[in-house]
C-alpha cells in the first residue's frame, strides 16, 4: 500500500476508485486488491466517522425486525463469512481481532417489556431462528450483575460482536501489504464522461481515473457532485449517540453482548476483552449534526442502569455520535446504479460492521466479473429505489 496526499494536479490511474475508507471502503479494497485490481481508496480520514463510534454488534438474530427479512438473510450470510475473514486478517497482520462467540441476552425489565420480548421470541421462531427462552433466575445465572428486576430474557446465541476499532486496524494493516493506493484526500465529484463514470476529481484538483468508481462514503453518497440524479442513492444521515466505559479496580463486565428492553426503549452493552463496555445508541435523524446531547448521555446511562446497576462504578471515557446511512427500507444498497462504471455500497444503517464482509465480496465479485448470488443482491440492488421513484 502507498498512502499518499492528494496531488494538487496531475491524473494517476487505476482499476478501481473506492470513495470512503469506512469499514465498508476498506473491506471492499482489500477484497478487489486481492483479484488482482490496482485500487485508490480515498478518504482524508480513513477508519473514523461511524466505523469508530460503532458497538460491533454482528446480532442479525438478536436485531431482527418486522418487515426485514430480506436484511435478515444478508446479515445471516455476512456472520457466517466472519470467522474466516477474522481469521484470515489476524493470520495476515497479527492484529487480535476480537471477535466474541457467547452470544447476545435479551432481557426484560417490566411487563410491558416482557410482552416485547414475547413478540419478538415468536417472531424469531416463525423465522426458524433459535433464541431461548430464559426465566429471570436463569438470567441471572448467566450474568450476575443483571438487576433484580429483569422479568426474563431471551438467549441469541449464535450472535457475535467484534471490536470494530481493532477490525478497522487490521484492514488497514492488511492494505499496507497490498499495492492499494491510499490516497488521503477529499472527494470534490465523479468524473463523467458522456454517460459512464470514469473516476474521481480531488479537492485539490488531482483526477483519478478508473474503470469503475465505487461509493462506499455512507451519509456523504447522497451529497457528492457529479452523480446525475437518476443515479444518486437515496440515503441520509442517521445520528447515533454512544458511550464507552472502562472497568476500574474490583469492577467487572458482563460476559455476553446484552440487548435490554427499558420501559420500550432499547440499550445495548456490549463488552470487550479489554475492560471496554460500549453503551449505546441513540437513532435521531437530525442531518448531518454529531454534537453530543447531554440528554442523551443521561438516557443511555439510566437505561443502562436499569439492566446493570453496576454500570454505576465504571468509568466512563468516551461520548461519542456519528453519522449511520440510512435507507428507506434500512437495508443496504449495493451494486451498479443508473450510470455506468458507478457502484454504491451504502444504506447499512445500524449493520455497517456486521454487513462489511457480504458487501466486500459481493462488491469484489461485481467488478471482477465473478459469479454472484442473484438473490442476495437483488434484495440491496439500487434499482428497487430507481422503480419507485419511476412508479410514483
Amino acid at each position: 500500500m502507498t498512502t499518499r496526499p492528494a496531488a494538487a494536479s496531475g491524473t494517476t490511474h487505476a482499476d478501481v476508485a473506492v470513495i470512503g475508507a469506512g469499514i465498508v471502503g476498506l473491506a471492499a479494497a482489500w477484497r478487489l486488491s486481492q483479484r488482482g485490481l490496482r485500487v485508490a481508496l480515498v478518504d482524508p480520514s480513513p477508519a473514523a466517522a461511524a466505523t469508530h463510534a460503532a458497538a460491533g454488534m454482528l446480532a442479525p438474530v438478536s436485531e431482527v425486525r418486522y418487515g426485514e427479512t430480506a436484511l435478515l438473510r444478508l446479515g445471516m450470510a455476512s456472520l457466517a463469512r466472519y470467522p474466516d475473514l477474522v481469521a484470515e486478517l489476524e493470520a495476515s497482520t497479527g492484529v487480535v481481532v476480537g471477535l466474541r462467540r457467547e452470544g447476545t441476552l435479551i432481557v426484560a425489565t417490566d411487563a410491558g417489556d416482557r410482552d416485547l420480548l414475547n413478540e419478538l421470541q415468536a417472531f424469531q421462531t416463525s423465522l426458524g431462528l433459535s433464541a431461548t427462552l430464559l426465566t429471570s433466575h436463569e438470567c441471572r445465572g448467566l450474568e450476575p450483575m443483571l438487576a433484580p428486576e429483569i422479568r426474563c430474557g431471551l438467549l441469541a446465541a449464535s450472535d457475535h460482536s467484534v471490536d470494530n476499532r481493532r477490525l478497522a486496524a487490521a484492514l488497514l494493516a492488511a492494505i499496507s501489504a497490498t499495492d492499494v493506493d491510499l490516497v488521503s484526500a477529499t472527494v470534490a465529484s465523479v468524473t463523467t464522461h458522456g454517460d459512464r463514470a470514469i473516476g474521481v476529481t480531488l479537492a485539490g484538483g488531482g483526477q483519478i481515473t478508473a474503470a469503475t468508481t465505487v461509493l462506499a462514503a455512507g451519509p456523504w453518497c447522497a451529497t457528492l457532485p457529479g452523480i446525475p440524479d437518476d443515479a444518486r442513492p437515496p440515503v441520509r444521515p442517521v445520528k447515533g449517540e454512544i458511550l464507552r466505559l472502562r472497568t476500574r479496580p474490583n469492577t467487572a463486565l458482563p460476559g455476553h453482548s446484552i440487548r435490554g428492553f427499558v420501559n420500550g426503549h432499547e440499550i445495548y452493552l456490549v463488552p470487550r476483552a479489554d475492560g471496554e463496555l460500549v453503551v449505546g445508541a441513540t437513532v435521531e435523524d437530525a442531518g448531518f449534526d454529531t454534537s453530543v446531547r447531554a440528554g442523551a448521555v443521561r438516557e443511555m446511562l439510566r437505561d443502562a442502569r436499569a439492566v446493570m446497576p453496576s454500570i454505576d462504578e465504571l468509568e466512563l471515557v468516551e461520548a461519542i455520535a456519528a453519522l449511520r446511512p440510512g435507507s428507506p427500507d434500512n437495508a443496504p444498497m449495493i451494486g451498479p446504479t443508473g450510470l455506468d462504471g458507478l457502484l454504491v455500497a451504502t444504506g447499512h444503517h445500524r449493520n455497517g460492521i456486521l454487513l462489511a464482509a457480504i458487501t466486500a465480496d459481493l462488491v469484489a465479485d461485481l467488478v471482477s466479473g465473478e459469479s454472484v448470488d442473484r438473490e442476495l443482491l437483488e434484495a440491496v440492488s439500487p434499482q428497487r429505489f430507481a422503480l419507485t421513484r419511476t412508479s410514483s
